[in-house]
């Protein structure tokens, strides 16, 4: 494929993915949306049916990676050019800055009345363990609509899971097809990778919000830091290595444990 069939796949698939996911993490969240605490639930659900639709739409463009975890357990395993790996990530970076910009204007008025709401201002210092309203929250309150945090901070741990939970994701993407004379499952690989997806948010979700994916996290999490939200807090900087590097390393570590027990 050519690096503008990479470029426009990579975008665009990248941008309905967050845009899905992002949104339902909007709907579940903010005050004035018809589907506020709808739960966990949704949330693993409609981020499955993101991962579909965007999988959908970038698979016979750019084969949809639509995530540099996947692009590195690719290139690992020989799928991939390693030549073509800065494209496909910066793609799919731009991709989902874009996503999380149409979120927001979805979602503009929500936004609007939730960051404004007394209740949700008043909340926000007790949260942090704030001792004066001079000190500003590590995570304001409408980051996790953009990107994830753990429940508990504690970085080998957080590092941990977010590892585990994208070597899953990974190595059922790469032995897609196994079966099948090494052909791949074709339209068949969107539905089974969002499956996995919502497997993976239900069952190792919980710690960290399962970023399993850098630039769901990072994309989203630059955007909430530029956007003119009223009162939204900080981005909470000292946390986004984790789901970056822990992806990453999940994906390496799939696509050599792919090349050693399943090649």
């Amino acid at each position: 494929m050519s690096s503008s069939d990479i470029f426009i796949g990579e975008t665009i698939g990248t941008a309905v993915l967050i845009l899905l996911g992002g949104g339902v993490c909007a709907a579940v969240t903010l005050k004035r949306s018809k589907a506020q605490n709808a739960g966990w639930l949704a949330i693993t659900f409609g981020w499955g049916f993101a991962v579909l639709t965007g999988a959908y739409l970038a698979g016979g463009v750019s084969g949809a990676h639509l995530n540099p975890a996947v692009t590195i357990g690719l290139a690992i395993e020989g799928g991939t050019k390693w030549s073509d790996v800065p494209l496909y990530l910066g793609s799919q970076l731009l991709g989902a800055m874009i996503g999380a910009v149409l979120v927001w204007i979805t979602y503009y008025g929500q936004f609007q009345a939730h960051l404004t709401d007394p209740e949700i201002l008043a909340e926000q210092p007790a949260e942090e363990g704030l001792v004066d309203q001079k000190s500003a929250p590590k995570a304001g309150p409408v980051l996790g609509i953009f990107s994830t945090g753990p429940e508990i901070r504690n970085a080998v741990q957080n590092l941990a899971t977010e590892i585990i939970a994208t070597v899953v994701l990974v190595l059922a993407i790469l032995t897609q097809g196994l079966n099948d004379n090494g052909n791949g499952l074709g339209v068949l690989g969107a539905m089974v990778t969002a499956l996995v997806v919502v497997g993976i948010g239900l069952s190792l979700g919980g710690p960290t919000g399962y970023a399993i994916n850098p630039v769901r996290d990072l994309g989203p999490r630059i955007v909430h830091a530029l956007l003119p939200l009223p009162n939204k807090g900080g981005s909470d900087w000292s946390y986004a290595w984790i789901p970056v590097a822990g992806p990453l390393i999940g994906g390496a570590i799939a696509g050599g444990l792919y090349n050693i027990a399943f090649k």
